[in-house]
């Protein structure tokens, strides 16, 4: 079995694309390739980069649902790019979101005991 491929390396993590997100434009505006940049350099995304696509969908849906809003911006410089900001909807978003990961977080530490504690009986 390739575990590289395997959920077990970290490597789907869908779920904390929102908060990585609200986190983000918690910080700064910014333009969807921008987002992806920092996105890739979280400790969450171990230096890959996450799949474009999938971000600006999220985007789309969360500006469908008020949590981020966008406009265009016209730079001089080049092609108009659209530029995204949290809402106050995107902040209580994000408060709860920081709720919820430090609910995974005892969770995980609870879960990761246990499989200490079962693996290390496996190895006998």
């Amino acid at each position: 079995m390739e575990f590289n491929k395997c959920p077990c390396y970290g490597g789907n993590l869908d779920k904390f694309i929102q908060p990585m997100i609200l986190i983000i434009l918690a910080q700064e505006d910014l333009y969807g390739y921008k987002i992806v940049q920092q996105m890739a350099e979280s400790p969450m995304c171990k230096g890959q980069k996450p799949d474009g696509t999938g971000v600006y969908r999220f985007l789309k849906a969360m500006e469908n649902r008020g949590l981020v809003e966008s406009s265009w911006s016209l730079d001089d410089s080049g092609p108009a790019k659209r530029i995204y900001h949290i809402t106050n909807e995107g902040k209580d978003c994000l408060s709860h979101w920081i709720d919820t990961l430090e609910d995974y977080r005892q969770s995980i530490g609870k879960m990761l005991e246990e499989a200490h504690k079962v693996y290390e009986k496996t190895k006998k």
